[in-house]
């Protein structure tokens, strides 16, 4: 990947063809509130996984108390993160009050 930068004080650019751009992963956190239809359905729509794909992150998240969605640049992190936020209460489980948790963390 390449970047151009200007290098201070001279007002000339350069191209950095090895500059890395950080990567950030998307984090689902497990409770209690939402099924895993609820999981499945939500990972189906927001970021286009397959049923198989959406049932593994479901069984992971629910084991582990966390599963990374998708790995990305900053903005499309934090905005995955968004989608899963304003998702909505899961309508099968009357205890539901709002969406599931995620966060965004740099990787390495």
């Amino acid at each position: 990947m390449s970047q151009t930068m200007t290098v201070p004080g001279t007002g000339v650019s350069q191209r950095n063809e090895n500059a890395q751009v950080p990567l950030y992963s998307v984090v689902l956190l497990d409770d209690d509130d939402h099924s895993y239809d609820y999981v499945i359905e939500m990972l189906q729509k927001l970021f286009i996984f397959s049923a198989e794909q959406a049932l593994r992150n479901a069984q992971e998240v629910d084991a582990m108390g966390r599963t990374i969605l998708i790995t990305c640049e900053l903005p499309e992190a934090e905005f995955g993160r968004d989608q899963i936020h304003a998702y909505g209460r899961d309508w099968r489980m009357d205890r539901s009050k709002g969406s599931m948790s995620a966060i965004v963390e740099p990787v390495g």
